[in-house]
């Protein structure tokens, strides 16, 4: 199906499925909550962005309004309810602010760097699928931090215990993975030797979306600790770890860069070699035949 035409089907599910997400999170007794009320900035954030977006005809600011949107929502529920004294709560709202500075500026710095993002190449001029774009990327907001908007909008507190150190532990460990990725993509990128090439070395040689995979840990470990709060449907937010693996592996993330780098590699032996031997996703140590040279698409 053409992409303006799922765009027609994309953008209408993805509201509903935001306002079914704020429907289940919210707790309160007069109806406006602050889960649901962060809900709708995330989305509004987004359907805003797209304006300036399509009129100057530029990507430049998608990724930092993605982390901008993951900060609004994650403090307004804090504070539109009230719980700023809560451990669990202010330790999930620094976990999520921490990871959404830092990837929010290394991905506006690196657009900055290299002037375009390629994802959009096609995207741009088409109003409904980059219109589309923005509404994934909220929905793509919501459903990451769905279980932890519910602790921080919570009216009952729960000490913390063993499911946050675990929770705790998977977001580090997936932290630490995905800045190391990043950290040396840059690096190799900024070899004028490695122009044209195609990383395979570090975590790179782990897995040919190494990054992608600690931010999936990250998110799990984050829904891990926000567990012992959730009740009743918000339980279904713990499943929120499986959507996200859909939206990076099916709709955009890996599928896409796939795609592109099979595009620019594909006819290259090492290419080949590096893929049929690689995992996509989940880290696993290398074959000992593997060429140790090379870079990937994204």
């Amino acid at each position: 199906m053409e992409l303006r035409t799922q765009a027609l089907f994309v953008i209408p599910v993805c509201g509903l499925a935001g306002a079914l997400i704020a429907w289940i999170g919210s707790t309160a007794v007069t109806g406006t909550t602050a889960f649901s009320i962060a809900i709708a900035v995330a989305f509004a954030v987004n359907w805003l962005m797209f304006i300036p977006s399509y009129v100057h005809q530029t990507e430049r600011y998608f990724d930092l309004t993605g982390s901008i949107t993951f900060l609004t929502a994650t403090w307004l529920s804090l504070l539109v309810a009230g719980n700023l004294g809560d451990p669990r709560a202010l330790l999930l709202a620094i976990m999520i602010s921490i990871w959404a500075l830092r990837l929010g500026s290394f991905l506006f710095n690196r657009v900055v760097r290299e002037g375009h993002d390629g994802r959009f190449e096609t995207i741009l001029p088409e109003p409904r699928v980059l219109l589309m774009t923005w509404t994934l990327q909220a929905l793509w907001v919501t459903i990451n931090a769905s279980a932890a908007i519910a602790v921080l909008s919570a009216g009952a507190q729960v000490p913390l215990g063993i499911w946050a150190v675990i929770g705790g532990l998977m977001w580090f460990t997936g932290f630490a993975i995905e800045v190391t990725a990043d950290t040396q993509k840059s690096h190799f990128r900024a070899d004028p030797a490695n122009k044209g090439r195609f990383i395979t070395t570090g975590l790179w040689a782990w897995s040919r979306h190494p990054n992608y995979f600690g931010e999936l840990l990250l998110w799990a470990g984050v829904a891990v600790a926000a567990a012992p709060v959730l009740s009743g449907w918000q339980y279904l937010f713990l499943g929120a770890p499986l959507l996200t693996l859909f939206l990076m592996t099916k709709v955009s993330g890996v599928d896409m860069l796939e795609r592109r780098a099979d595009k620019r590699w594909g006819a290259d032996p090492e290419y080949q070699n590096y893929k049929s031997s690689t995992p996509s996703l989940v880290l696993r140590p290398p074959r000992a035949n593997r060429n140790p040279n090379g870079a990937t698409a994204a």
